[in-house]
């Protein structure tokens, strides 16, 4: 599946493309925030967003909707140290179809991109 990794830290954005593109998944590119990601989901077109809650500028939560009106079929899955179960389901209602909490395992990863390759 094409991807886009939304995370402020940069060695996080590292770690999760290197996890995905050994699972097999093309990492189109990442971005730094909310706003950055919605830019470049309009030239990119992944198929699945790996998105942040807690960024400077456009956090993860106000990104959601924004990403899934330029395209509703955007898988979106919330990548978040937050485990907060208030956030997460919040995210969920904004059209998140999963989660995975920081940090994650490879095994981890490897189940959540399983079930979002169920969706598609």
């Amino acid at each position: 599946m094409k991807i886009l990794i939304v995370d402020d830290a940069a060695i996080t954005r590292l770690l999760l493309k290197n996890m995905l593109c050994e699972l097999g998944h093309e990492v189109l590119g990442d971005a730094v925030d909310g706003l950055d990601a919605v830019v470049k989901c309009k030239s990119l077109m992944p198929e699945v967003v790996f998105l942040d809650i807690t960024m400077p500028g456009m956090d993860g939560l106000t990104a959601i909707p924004k990403l899934l009106k330029h395209d509703p079929r955007i898988k979106i899955v919330i990548c978040s140290a937050l485990a907060q179960r208030n956030i997460v389901v919040e995210a969920i209602q904004k059209g998140a179809v999963n989660y995975i909490v920081k940090p994650f395992q490879r095994e981890t990863l490897d189940r959540v991109m399983k079930e979002v390759q169920g969706l598609a």
